[in-house]
C-alpha cells in the first residue's frame, strides 16, 4: 500500500534499523529521569509531568550530540555545532 502512493519506508535502506536508536534512547531517558522518580496520582498529572519533560528535554536540555545546544536551538536555526 505504501508503494503504491510513493510512500517512502524508511527501513528500506541499509544503516536505517539504527534510526530505532534515537528513539530509544528517548524513551530511556524519560523513564530514569521522569517517570520512575515520581509516583502520579492519576493520568492527568502523570501527563503534565510528561510534558513537563518533554518541554525541559528540547527546550532546555543541552545535548552532546548537538554541541551542547538544545534540539530547539538546532531547530530553529539549522545549526549543529559537534562536540569537541
Amino acid at each position: 500500500m505504501l508503494k503504491e502512493q510513493d510512500v517512502r519506508i524508511s527501513m528500506d535502506g541499509k544503516g536505517r534499523c539504527v534510526d530505532n536508536i534515537f528513539v530509544e534512547r528517548l524513551w530511556r531517558s524519560l523513564k530514569y529521569e521522569e517517570v520512575y522518580l515520581n509516583a502520579y496520582g492519576d493520568v492527568r498529572q502523570a501527563w503534565a509531568g510528561v510534558g513537563r519533560w518533554l518541554r525541559f528535554y528540547n527546550l532546555e536540555r543541552p545535548h552532546q550530540a548537538l554541541g551542547y545546544r538544545t534540539p530547539m536551538h538546532v531547530y530553529r536555526t539549522g545549526i549543529i555545532e559537534q562536540a569537541a
